[in-house]
């Protein structure tokens, strides 16, 4: 069985079944988990509420609004679903509501947004209430039919039984009534102890159609009549499109239009992409690059170098005690300045977008990390308004957080508006995708650390100077001026807490924000920040001739749960034990997401630059655990991302443009780099953190600090990359 419902890419069905799914929604409930009225999918089968639809075959169909991008939040979420709902799990499938249908439903199916390890953390309660809502609604439908009271039934595995009598009935059978029915007010959640489908390993919905190439991505949309699109925006961020000669390209095959898309860019239409990227390689562009043309990574650098002065302007994310007074005055002081550069996003599957537009419609076809955004998109671009706008989400070819952004979105539409009736697909090259990025922001870190006479560490002060994200993307999430998020892994509470208690402590960060536009880039600040404040804590413990883990102990008597993902991931790795010969041991613990984590790495060096990863242990408390396999698989998968980052991530600005613009000057890991990942996962219960994220930040400080005990070299910049030390 498909186990994820793609839509169907056929124009006419296509367009028909979605607006026939839009008027049978459009009836409008108030509320998002049923009512009076009847609503029905595309297929016609009865909703019990927007979560969902039941067919007479007694399929379950599950809704899902965030987005899947390759971290399993389509599969978990349907898990919670099932599990409150008692169905049957192997007759599951899921599906994409769409924004539109969302707003004419006064926001029915909530928040659209997928990162920041939101998905399943931020709407399990909705979505498990969803599920046992239309369960308590089954159940009354079928005692309603038996005119028994609905306390002597229960629901399993999609049948209700009558417990007294025996009599059974299907949900497929007793849906229509249920759909009837005013939803209860009220709903009580399993115990997560009682969970049978939910916490359980189970295989994932999308992979038999990943693995057969039957899924379909945003670039594999067709529709009839379509034609494509090829881009080129301004190289230079914040620049301009000057001229360029059409007439140049006029008689080149397949090529139907030429474009300007807003004022940095150009775009050539034509049959095939092939045709399309081919005149538009051959066009001449003409740029007003303007100043940013003068920016460099050594002009960046200098500036940031600036912010990490004490007498600069800063805003102050966490203090207590007064760490300047007793840095000055301590027995014994520490220093050390950190880097870290920008990073690109590099999804396999590039930017893209399917726009039709017609003056009276417009839809988009696309993969999204923000549905609700790219509707928003659609409406700002078109200038039509909601009730007119479409935007119809596929799985995602990777995001990372780039696809939460809505530019190729907005270039689609705007393109499409140029040849109204006629489909056309925006497919960026690997080259543009590269260049047009949101960046993962360029930081640097002064760390300073003090020590009384008895070696005990009684002042801490970090002062980040670099990039703000929000400063750029979300500007009304500051905080009087100030981004939070940029403290991510050393705020003093929330999500992704210092897991430290120092007597004097001082977290600043002096904003300083470049031309190269930012982004959420997996891991966020926790990414950096980690390095910053893990490798310093191995620097400080180093320097008092204490053990990193004990050092770290006795900082964590009042975090018990960072300390004992800690202590998870130190007996795992078998610290205080020997390593193999010519083996050397790095650990390393963060807070990001609301869940705390902690790493463990066992490298080898040979000629002194050369490292192999052996093994890397690492260690989670997310509150609860849905999917332990699909955890497993994130953990893993952060790794390579981190490790990657690492040894070979980091972009570089010369003349105002990024110069590194595809695979072979942007690398990543290959198979026979990974090492053998361990995961040891400690759920505590009683919250709910994120899963995808937060295990990012501990790879490269455990390999830091792993490559320092092994060569007595301390590395406070990376990529690796730029020190001449690559894989092994």
């Amino acid at each position: 069985m498909n186990k994820h419902v793609m839509p169907k890419l056929n124009r006419r069905s296509f367009v028909i079944g979605t607006a026939a799914a839009g008027a049978g929604l459009a009836l409008g409930l108030d509320i998002p988990f049923g009512g009076p009225k009847v609503v029905r999918a595309a297929d016609g089968s009865p909703e019990v509420n927007v979560w969902v639809v039941i067919r007479p075959d007694n399929t379950t169909v599950v809704r899902v609004a965030r987005s899947e991008m390759g971290q399993g939040t389509l599969t978990g979420l349907a898990q919670l679903v099932a599990e409150e709902l008692e169905c049957d799990w192997s007759k599951v499938v899921t599906e994409y509501p769409t924004p539109g249908q969302s707003v004419a439903r006064k926001r029915a199916w909530g928040d659209f947004s997928t990162g920041g390890s939101r998905g399943i953390r931020s709407s399990q309660d909705y979505v498990r209430k969803g599920g046992a809502t239309a369960r308590v609604m089954l159940i009354q439908a079928a005692a309603n039919e038996w005119k028994v009271p609905a306390s002597e039934c229960t629901a399993a595995n999609s049948i209700i039984t009558h417990t007294p009598s025996g009599r059974t009935t299907t949900y497929g059978k007793v849906v229509e009534a249920a759909a009837k029915l005013e939803p209860p007010a009220d709903v009580k959640l399993k115990d997560p102890k009682d969970w049978k489908v939910a916490g359980k390993g189970l295989k994932r919905l999308d992979t038999v159609d990943k693995t057969t190439g039957a899924m379909i991505y945003g670039a594999d949309v067709k529709l009839p009549g379509m034609l494509n699109a090829a881009i080129k925006d301004c190289p230079v961020f914040g620049g301009k499109l000057k001229s360029y000669d059409e007439a140049k390209i006029a008689g080149m095959k397949g090529v139907k239009k030429v474009v300007k898309v807003g004022d940095s860019a150009v775009a050539v239409v034509a049959d095939t992409w092939w045709h399309a990227k081919t005149a538009l390689d051959a066009l001449p562009i003409a740029w007003d690059e303007g100043e940013n043309a003068k920016v460099s990574s050594e002009s960046i650098a200098k500036w940031l170098a600036e912010g990490l002065d004490n007498s600069q302007p800063a805003y102050i994310g966490n203090q207590n005690g007064d760490a300047k007074s007793a840095i000055a005055s301590a027995a014994k002081k520490v220093e050390a300045v950190y880097n870290y550069p920008y990073q690109n996003h590099v999804t396999m599957e590039p930017m893209n977008a399917t726009a039709l537009y017609t003056p009276d419609k417009c839809e988009v076809w696309c993969g999204t990390q923000n549905g609700e955004a790219a509707f928003a998109a659609t409406l700002e671009a078109s200038g039509l308004p909601a009730e007119k706008c479409e935007v119809h989400k596929l799985i995602l070819g990777g995001g990372f957080g780039r696809r939460g952004m809505t530019d190729y979105v907005r270039q689609a539409v705007l393109i499409a508006k140029e040849m109204p009736g006629t489909p056309v697909k925006l497919l960026w090259s690997r080259e543009e995708d590269m260049a047009q990025g949101k960046f993962h922001p360029v930081t640097q870190c002064k760390l300073t650390g003090a020590f009384d006479a008895n070696n005990n560490l009684t002042a801490l002060h970090v002062r980040l100077s670099g990039q703000s994200i929000l400063y750029t993307v979300r500007p009304a999430a500051l905080v009087n001026g100030m981004d939070t998020v940029a403290f991510q892994g050393m705020s003093p509470s929330g999500d992704a807490a210092i897991g430290y208690t120092v007597p004097n402590l001082l977290v600043e960060h002096s904003m300083r924000n470049p031309h190269v536009p930012p982004g959420f880039w997996r891991g966020v600040n926790v990414n950096q920040n980690a390095i910053y404040l893990e490798c310093f804590m191995d620097e400080l413990a180093h320097s008092v001739g204490q053990d990193p883990v004990e050092f770290r102990r006795k900082l964590m008597g009042k975090h018990p749960k960072h300390l004992a993902v800690l202590n998870a991931v130190a007996e795992k790795i078998g610290w205080g034990k020997p390593a193999p010969q010519g083996v050397y041991r790095g650990i390393a613990q963060v807070m990001g997401y609301g869940s705390y984590v902690a790493g463990a790495a066992e490298i080898s060096v040979t000629e002194g630059s050369k490292i192999k990863v052996h093994r890397i242990v690492a260690s989670t408390d997310p509150g609860y655990i849905v999917n332990p396999a699909q955890v497993e698989r994130q953990i893993a998968g952060s790794f390579v991302y981190g490790l990657s980052a690492l040894f070979y991530g980091g972009c570089t600005v010369k003349d105002g443009k990024m110069e590194q613009t595809n695979f072979d000057t942007y690398n990543s890991m290959r198979i026979a780099e990974m090492p053998k990942v361990e995961c040891v996962m400690v759920p505590s219960g009683g919250f709910w953190g994120g899963v995808g994220e937060p295990t990012i930040g501990v790879a490269a400080p455990a390999v830091l600090n792993a490559y320092f005990a092994a060569t007595g070299k301390r590395i406070r910049s990376v990529p690796l990359r730029d020190q001449n030390i690559t894989f092994a």
